[in-house]
């Protein structure tokens, strides 16, 4: 679809810089789990409001629409963007990709550093953009749905994605023509960059077809840039 193609292809350019290109393993925070344990508490907090605020508004909406056409056409209007937005649930053929650090045991091999042998945030980042480039129309990232706006940030040793915390191995699923999608990985050259430390040094890499999956819609905020009144 031409609205999907768009969409997609605004969340290749922009999930990258989103991230700002920070490394997934960074450190110097300290007292680390305490603040993210603090912080995981807080985010699931606001999430639960911001989900009881959505379906207040969802719920004035309706009646509202009931009363007033004006109203009840531009909510129908709204939701025929929903899916492309990414706000609605979906379900089609995916293809998953997880990640994970090399099992050295505690040994670097001999010419390589720590940093050989762990997942980076720009590795992930290279898989979502080789997947959306590839035509996929819809992602998540561990079992959340990503939009535009979403970007996988470090925290010591653990994923941050939309507030909440991850351990490898980090599991992306996109939704799209499988094919093109393997097609995406494989042609990508900073994830082929990645595949070539899988051999030298451990890394994991695994690409599977688990067939037809079922996503979320986006729940998070978002926190759009420009707005303008419509006509």
């Amino acid at each position: 679809m031409p609205i999907v193609a768009a969409i997609a292809g605004l969340m290749f350019a922009t999930s990258a810089g989103a991230a700002r290109g920070s490394d997934l393993r960074g450190s110097g925070v300290e007292d680390l789990p305490d603040v993210i344990r603090t912080q995981t508490r807080l985010v699931e907090t606001k999430a639960l409001r911001t989900e009881q605020l959505r379906a207040d508004v969802e719920a004035q909406t309706a009646a509202l629409a009931s009363a007033d056409p004006q109203i009840a056409q531009q909510t129908a209007r709204a939701a025929t963007w929903g899916a492309a937005a990414g706000t609605e649930p979906v379900s089609g053929p995916a293809v998953t990709v997880a990640l994970t650090d090399a099992n050295t045991g505690g040994r670097i091999p001999p010419g390589y550093t720590v940093d050989d042998v762990v997942v980076h945030q720009q590795d992930v980042q290279a898989v979502v953009n080789a997947l959306w480039a590839a035509g996929a129309e819809a992602m998540t990232i561990q079992d959340q749905r990503v939009v535009a706006t979403s970007a996988v940030r470090c925290v010591g040793n653990t994923l941050i994605l939309q507030g909440r915390v991850y351990s490898p191995p980090y599991v992306i699923t996109a939704i799209g023509d499988p094919q093109r999608l393997l097609a995406g990985l494989e042609a990508d050259p900073t994830v082929a960059n990645y595949r070539r430390y899988v051999d030298l040094v451990g890394l994991g890499y695994r690409v599977t077809q688990p067939g037809t999956v079922s996503m979320p819609g986006f729940t998070a905020g978002v926190s759009p840039r420009f707005a303008r009144a419509d006509g």
